[in-house]
């Protein structure tokens, strides 16, 4: 039964990201493509474009440091803790991928289908 259940999640998985491509769900758990914009006048969520999700960061990239300004403000957006956010990969790159760990809301560009 185990194996039967766990088929259908991995199933639903794919059907997420061949639907949503830049989203998908693995359990309770949000993943996602980012396309950062460092150095930008605020920051903000943009639009999907392909695979990622535009955003804009009101912060220079030194040191990871627009990537740590982009994690306090998805907590914010997520109603999340700092770190209930998961840099999977990009610290450094303008491309990354995360995780949110139980997001207890949903920006509207998530909601879109």
């Amino acid at each position: 039964m185990a194996k039967k259940r766990k088929s259908q999640i991995e199933r639903s998985v794919q059907e997420d990201k061949e639907t949503n491509k830049w989203f998908w769900w693995e359990d309770d758990v949000l993943v996602f493509n980012i396309l950062g914009k460092p150095s930008a006048k605020i920051t903000k969520i943009g639009k999907p474009f392909g695979n990622q999700l535009k955003i804009s960061v009101a912060a220079a990239p030194v040191n990871g440091k627009a990537t740590d300004h982009l994690v306090k403000f998805l907590a914010k957006e997520f109603g999340v803790k700092n770190k209930d956010i998961e840099v999977v990969f990009g610290r450094m790159n303008v491309n990354k991928q995360l995780r949110v760990m139980q997001p207890k809301r949903l920006p509207s560009v998530f909601k879109e289908r």
